[in-house]
């Protein structure tokens, strides 16, 4: 199994698949195929940012202590 990017790279790259998109530069036989990758790159930045948040919620907490 392929090791997942980092936020910033799966960011980047859902960045550029919606700037293809809109510039209507992908054809319809890869849009289902880059409207897949897509969400597979939101799932990501959606688990490390959450993830992210744990773990910064946790050091808040262990600091008020």
């Amino acid at each position: 199994m392929a090791e997942q990017p980092k936020y910033s790279e799966a960011f980047e790259e859902l960045q550029q698949i919606v700037a293809d998109i809109e510039d209507g530069e992908i054809s319809v036989d890869e849009l289902s195929l880059k409207v897949k990758r897509a969400s597979e790159l939101i799932k990501i930045c959606k688990e490390k940012l959450t993830a992210t948040e744990t773990d910064v919620s946790k050091i808040l907490e262990d600091l008020e202590e």
